[in-house]
């Protein structure tokens, strides 16, 4: 009788079965300063990019790396990256401003089509200030900062991250967002030459492309 009940038990029972892993190329947590970091936030490997959204270079590497980084690296757990943004322009803080507005459970999505619709959008921006000239429409800064992101198209990229269009007008309607960007970007100065840049595991690394940086994630334990 022992036995047969023994059997049962097993018979009903649920198979043990793996927690399922997070899905950490779509994860990001703020960072103490100001910043996302996207991935797996106890990751072995940290890697924090200075970006540009209106910088080329950057979106060349975003294209070139999208798939290992973010597709095998950061989707094992073994890596994070910390994006922080340089500001080189108007376009580039309103794009900033919008990526941080997104909020944790979009940027990942919304920092991706920045970079995916680059060109289209910076095609739009430079049409759109050949037309309206250097003062865009506007009482208030954030009015003027919503006519930029209207005229060079970073309002649709941001709808199609996901982003309503009350979460937009509100993201520009209060100046601390803008402010805490301008903040990340500050305390970049006199630290990078350039946009990208990287630190790896706290090692400050310029004048690199994806090529260069693969096998240095690699030796430093990335998967």
């Amino acid at each position: 009788m022992k036995k047969l009940a023994l059997f049962a038990v097993f018979a009903v029972a649920a198979p043990l079965t793996a927690a399922p892993q997070k899905p950490w190329p779509s994860v990001a947590t703020l960072s103490p300063q100001g910043s996302y970091v996207i991935g797996n936030p106890k990751a072995k490997v940290k890697l924090i990019e200075y970006v540009s959204y209106t910088c080329p270079h950057c979106g060349h590497f975003a294209r070139d790396s999208n798939a290992v980084l973010k597709g095998k690296m950061i989707a094992s757990g073994s890596t994070s990256v910390e994006i922080r943004s340089s500001i080189h322009d108007r376009y580039d803080i309103v794009a900033a401003t919008l990526a941080r507005c997104s909020g944790p459970a979009l940027f990942p999505k919304m920092h991706d089509l920045l970079f995916a619709r680059q060109e289209e959008w910076l095609n739009k921006a430079v049409a759109f200030d050949k037309a309206s000239g250097e003062s865009p429409a506007g009482n208030t800064q954030g009015e003027k900062m919503r006519t930029l992101a209207n005229g060079a198209g970073l309002t649709a990229v941001a709808k199609a991250a996901g982003m309503s269009d009350a979460a937009i007008t509100a993201c520009f309607a209060n100046e601390t967002n803008m402010a805490k960007t301008l903040a990340v970007a500050q305390a970049m100065q006199g630290k990078i030459k350039g946009t990208p840049s990287f630190e790896l595991n706290g090692k400050l690394i310029e004048n690199t492309d994806w090529a260069k940086l693969e096998p240095m994630l690699r030796a430093a334990g990335a998967k």
